[in-house]
């Protein structure tokens, strides 16, 4: 299956040749003694986040270069598929995540400006990522097929014509009829030679996307469906084998965008356990950059919004229509190319339409205040800045009114920095897009305790709002995820509510957003709150705190504590 439209060139990535048995299953003597393999280019982005324009603050440099910007993506684009064999062997490919937690400019219009904008730079492919379903399945399938949303309308004035790209959704099944909700596979030919893309999202997205997003579906691990659609697409001729996946890995800290230093995380299991068919896997999600060989399979990804393209080199035995080798290099995006037109076009008529909401001025900032977490037993399971301001401010909008005591944010729900001086309305916005209501609700002490205990198996800290103290014990146990009450890495008698022991059969009311409260994240403790009352959207509140506190500086971090800053007593 081929999808029609624009061509342009995508962005040049590590060059790391794959060519052990299994999925290379051609060697070069081999494909000498026959006709001239056939050259194809991958050019892969993911994670995009509707990142029209570049990035501000350290989300917007890479390799430390400033990088990003769908004028400078576009361009970067068109520039690597000329340097290929054939323009038309260029096949242009997405690990998902391309919308959702996007900048206002793209969020405002339900992100129909960053697919067209991605059409008009020649995707073909993606995959299906977690954010796509963050205003649910239906939705999805608007964004892929057009028409106007169904409440909003056309936002912009112009009809919305629907994706210029095939989403692909190998693992997402309606859970009524078994069914995928999109498309599994696509086959895309090149000179005769048949490659084929499965797409797949995390099966742990219902963990991370509120329940609304995922109702009526049904995820499937990611190994066992790539292995399913192999079989499948193998039957129909179908030698290289493309799995566009949004999930992914963190290689060490030293490594650079097209090293594979350490490489950890979900993606390596998952590539081991994938059949020898399959050639690559473009991954996602991490917003890291790696270029790896595990198990034989090219493994790659691009960072994140739209700051680097993986250009893949793929050559092809004609006759056999397997891989003979594969390598990848990260390239970056950077801007002191021109401009692509067309999107500097699309960026403009939007910012119109946009007027003047986007720079208002909502507040100011004595200096930046990061959303980067703070080390604790070396690793990133600390406070954050940024994350806790925004906890004081759902704090400040729930306690007259809903009588709470603390609030909690999560750390997925912090999508940017926050510059020094002047904060405007789309400043604000871009660092909290999800548009989640606040709730407030009773727990018991007790359920505290355990909430707090969850963040150790989940691997996620709750930004706390400044009420809240607590001492973390370095020697302490991890709960299970079937009782993580039973851990100890948080000392009893240790946690505070405005200076106040919290004891186990008291109740406090606590706020959290929407997506928290339904146990996203894996924090299912929220779930048995009682006496919830809905509230304002989180962003109102932020936006509401930073013009009532201005200017605003950076809260201290010193709501959770060591024992080997506070001695057992």
């Amino acid at each position: 299956m081929s999808i029609p439209g624009m061509r342009r060139a995508a962005i040049g990535l590590t060059a790391l040749a794959v060519t052990a048995l299994g999925a290379v299953t051609t060697t070069p003597d081999q494909a000498d003694a026959g006709p001239k393999p056939v050259a194809v280019k991958l050019l892969a982005l993911n994670d995009f986040h509707g990142n029209l324009e570049p990035p501000s603050g350290s989300s917007g440099t890479i390799a430390g270069q400033p990088a990003g910007g769908a004028e400078y993506l576009a361009t970067q684009l068109a520039e690597l598929r000329k340097r290929a064999a054939k323009e038309q062997n260029t096949i242009t490919v997405a690990a998902g995540d391309l919308i959702g937690a996007s900048p206002l400019l793209s969020a405002a219009f339900h992100d129909e400006p960053t697919i067209e904008a991605l059409s008009l730079a020649g995707l073909d492919y993606a995959s299906v990522g977690n954010h796509e379903f963050d205003e649910g399945a239906d939705e999805l399938l608007r964004i892929q097929n057009g028409g106007c949303h169904p409440v909003d309308g056309c936002v912009d004035g112009t009809p919305y014509e629907g994706a210029g790209f095939q989403y692909l959704s190998a693992n997402a099944f309606k859970t009524a009829t078994g069914q995928p909700l999109l498309a599994p596979y696509a086959i895309h030919k090149v000179q005769g030679v048949k490659v084929g893309f499965i797409g797949m999202t995390l099966e742990g997205t219902p963990r991370i996307v509120s329940q609304q997003g995922v109702a009526g579906l049904t995820f499937a691990d990611e190994a066992q469906t790539a292995n399913r659609y192999a079989r499948e697409l193998r039957r129909q001729g179908v030698e290289t084998i493309v799995v566009l996946l949004h999930e992914g890995g963190t290689q060490d800290a030293t490594g650079g965008i097209n090293d594979c230093k350490g490489i950890s995380g979900p993606i390596v299991d998952i590539a081991n356990r994938m059949d020898p068919s399959i050639d690559v896997v473009v991954s996602g999600h991490t917003h890291q950059a790696y270029n790896c060989d595990i198990s034989g399979k090219l493994v790659t990804s691009a960072s994140s919004f739209g700051r680097l393209v993986t250009d893949i080199d793929l050559s092809i035995d004609r006759r056999t229509g397997d891989v003979i080798s594969a390598k990848a290099e990260n390239v970056v995006v950077t801007r002191d190319l021109a401009p692509d037109r067309a999107q500097t076009d699309l960026i403009k008529r939007y910012k119109t339409v946009l007027g003047p909401v986007a720079g208002r001025e909502v507040g100011q900032t004595t200096t930046e205040i990061k959303k980067t977490q703070e080390t604790l037993f070396g690793t990133t399971m600390g406070e954050s800045p940024l994350g806790n301001l925004i906890a004081d401010a759902q704090l400040a909008a729930t306690d007259d009114e809903q009588g709470a005591v603390a609030a909690f944010m999560n750390p997925g729900g912090v999508r940017a920095d926050l510059d020094a001086g002047p904060v405007t309305y789309e400043e604000a916005f871009t660092v909290q897009p999800f548009a989640n209501n606040l709730v407030t609700l009773d727990l018991t002490g007790a359920q505290l305790y355990c909430l707090l205990e969850q963040q150790f198996v989940t691997g996620r800290t709750l930004y706390p709002s400044s009420t809240v103290r607590y001492v973390v014990d370095s020697a302490g146990t991890t709960g299970t995820a079937a009782d993580a009450c039973s851990g100890t890495r948080v000392v009893r008698g240790s946690l505070t509510l405005g200076g106040t022991a919290v004891t186990a059969d008291a109740t406090y009311r606590v706020t959290v957003n929407n997506f928290l409260s339904g146990g996203g994240d894996g924090f299912t403790v929220l779930t048995g709150g009682t006496n919830a009352v809905t509230g304002m959207i989180d962003l109102d509140a932020f936006v509401a705190y930073l013009t009532a506190q201005s200017p605003v500086s950076a809260p201290a971090l010193d709501r959770i504590r060591t024992t080997a800053e506070v001695p057992a007593a």
